[in-house]
């Protein structure tokens, strides 16, 4: 274990009373000062250790000044240190055990240099409890913390955009985030996003920049790339789009030339925009035929998609989708594709976490090319990577750059690398389990209120709900729900007649709310939530009344 110390003058003889003890303890001691017992200011010498702990450069923290209240004052205004006064050893029991603090305060004329030495063994002795009970009451102490950018400095130099940020950060807290491509990243992809990266121009990849200076970006960005090969089984990744659609574009451009033809899923049956839709630049680009989905089962037919595939000789046929609930087979895309010669691109944006985890079947050893964004069940910054066999690797990365984009976002890449390094860890294979678990739940809550359920329920992490039988559009279900403090999207379900501005559907995803903790009982807390809101449309009472059960119900899940 490494300390670092350090005190004013009037805790000077006491910090160097317990530098001899711990190293006695073989505890190895970073001693930041003071030297002497000329007079300093307290606040220098806290922020020196307070600055270690939050940086990771040792593991835990001892600020001493006379009563140890202004160092531990100072010590509390740095991320990730949880500093606590301690008179006795008792006390400091308790300060690990139920509160993980990582930094200890000590008053030097408060206790003696033997009681201090009893109340530093204490300290060393305890761990802290991780039970859910701590372990949500620690969370909660971080989500009081700034993040991200420092709203202070915001507020000083930007009211406007500061009442933003606060009111965006009251509503995610209080509402519940169904919309189905949304998550909440972790504190570390936070600060990663924001981080000094930002002012980094690094055209070109790593080894192989315009600029110089690339050292440190060309790290974040290889540790980017050996992560998500390592957690895919890919043979390349390019990490650089700034979103699945410039990545979805990438790919038609080094699979096609303007005019070839695409088979895609129509974006009314599940698609997404990207694949083939008329205002869309792969629609305008490219001569794209769509298949659907069966009328009788609403799931893919993969029969028919290869009779769509040997009447269309399509030179790239596309899978995945951004509103499908079932699992679908890439062994059958992968053979209908050879059949007819064509390459085989995977957007695997909506699933990604799930495939990064096992839970739904992995299209990386059946695709030429797979498409993800970084966000979504995959928990990362917003963004985009590129998956491909090693022969398309350097064309992949000339249409990226310069193809498409200049220079890249490093500091969203370094939160990319945080992202798949979380995805590496066992808890996520563990949350994407629930996450599947939680939609299910929820469908079938929702199915037993009787509402209708497109496919009649959902594999993965996300539903569509026929709203047709009640006479609500999926505009309006929407609108009321977000009154309720429910954000849902309204959705197109397979067959529509409403245009996509007012749709018969709303889709509904739970892996933002399983981010926050919930699991089962909350999902059938928030079906019936959702059936007394469409029953209550106009009701403006009913409404606010769901709206305070919804705000009970999130702050017993705060943010992570």
């Amino acid at each position: 274990m490494k300390i670092a110390i350090g005190s004013d003058h009037g805790g000077f003889e006491m910090k160097e009373a317990l530098k001899e003890f711990l190293a006695k303890q073989s505890v190895q001691v970073e001693d930041v000062g003071c030297f002497s017992k000329e007079p300093v200011d307290y606040p220098d010498m806290a922020a020196l250790v307070a600055a270690n702990v939050s940086q990771g450069l040792v593991d835990q923290g001892i600020v001493i000044c006379t009563t140890g209240i202004g160092v531990s004052i100072v010590a509390n205004k740095f991320p990730r240190v949880r500093a606590a006064l301690c008179l006795n050893p008792r006390m400091a029991t308790m300060a690990r055990s139920h509160n993980n603090a990582n930094v200890l305060a000590l008053g030097g004329e408060l206790v003696t240099i033997a009681e201090a030495q009893a109340i530093v063994t204490a300290w060393l002795r305890e761990d802290f409890d991780s039970g859910e009970r701590h372990h949500r009451r620690v969370r909660k102490i971080n989500s009081y913390s700034c993040n991200t950018v420092d709203p202070i400095d915001v507020y000083e130099t930007d009211p406007e955009i500061y009442a933003v940020l606060r009111n965006e950060a009251t509503r995610q807290s209080e509402n519940l985030e169904l919309i189905a491509s949304e998550n909440y990243v972790s504190q570390s992809i936070q600060e990663a996003t924001g981080s000094l990266l930002t002012n980094k121009y690094a055209e070109g990849y790593p080894g192989k920049r315009w600029y110089n200076g690339c050292k440190c970006v060309d790290e974040a960005e290889r540790l980017a790339i050996d992560r998500a090969k390592q957690l895919f089984g890919a043979d390349h990744v390019n990490v650089q789009p700034h979103c699945g659609s410039s990545a979805n574009l990438a790919v038609y451009l080094t699979a096609l030339q303007p005019g070839d033809r695409i088979l895609a899923m129509d974006p009314g049956a599940g698609g997404h925009l990207t694949h083939g839709m008329k205002t869309n630049v792969s629609g305008r680009l490219f001569n794209v035929m769509h298949y659907g989905v069966s009328r009788e089962t609403e799931q893919l037919d993969y029969d028919a998609i290869a009779a769509l595939a040997k009447q269309h000789q399509p030179k790239l046929i596309v899978a995945g989708a951004s509103a499908y609930p079932r699992i679908i087979d890439f062994k059958q895309f992968r053979k209908i594709a050879d059949s007819v010669s064509a390459y085989l691109m995977v957007d695997m944006a909506h699933i990604a976490g799930l495939v990064a985890a096992g839970h739904h079947p992995s299209p990386v050893p059946q695709a030429d090319f797979v498409t993800t964004t970084t966000h979504k069940t995959l928990r990362g910054p917003r963004g985009g990577i590129i998956l491909c066999q090693a022969r398309f690797a350097q064309d992949i990365d000339r249409q990226i750059f310069p193809g498409l984009q200049g220079g890249p976002l490093m500091h969203v890449i370094a939160a990319k690398a945080v992202c798949f390094h979380e995805a590496l860890q066992p808890a996520f294979k563990a949350y994407q389990e629930q996450v599947v678990r939680n939609a299910q739940a929820l469908s079938e809550t929702l199915k037993a209120e009787g509402l209708r359920i497109v496919s009649g329920g959902t594999d993965n992490h996300l539903m569509l709900v026929d709203l047709s039988a009640l006479n609500v559009t999926g505009k309006d279900a929407a609108s009321a729900l977000d009154i309720a403090g429910i954000t849902v999207n309204k959705n197109m379900i397979p067959f529509d007649t409403k245009s996509p501005f007012v749709t018969s559907g709303i889709r509904i995803g739970t892996p933002a709310v399983t981010t926050r903790g919930m699991k089962a009982p909350e999902m059938k807390l928030i079906a019936g939530w959702i059936v007394q809101t469409l029953r209550n449309l106009n009701n403006a009472d009913a409404l606010a009344a769901i709206k305070k059960q919804v705000i009970a119900l999130t702050d017993q899940f705060p943010l992570p």
